[in-house]
């Protein structure tokens, strides 16, 4: 059994950072900006909620306090789902 070593996240996802604008959030070392203008839904949310993010699968997203999901194309195109900030 490997144990982890002291100082060395094992998660693959975090909030890093929330501005009045949105927030960043790192997924799989990759670091995406969440716009409050393209995903509104978290404008009001707060902080605990917002970082009490899920990954599964390495691809979706879920907000259980909030109850929104994601998949990382969302994050990437938020402008391919015009539908979803409506």
């Amino acid at each position: 059994m490997k144990s982890a070593k002291i100082g060395v996240s094992t998660s693959n996802h975090e909030v890093l950072n929330v501005s009045p604008h949105g927030f960043w959030l790192m997924v799989n070392e990759r670091e995406y900006f969440l716009a409050f203008d393209d995903f509104p839904w978290f404008r009001s949310a707060t902080m605990e909620q917002l970082f009490s993010v899920e990954l599964h699968h390495d691809t979706h997203l879920y907000w259980p306090a909030l109850d929104i999901d994601l998949s990382l194309e969302h994050l990437v195109h938020p402008e391919n789902f015009p539908l979803m900030a409506k």
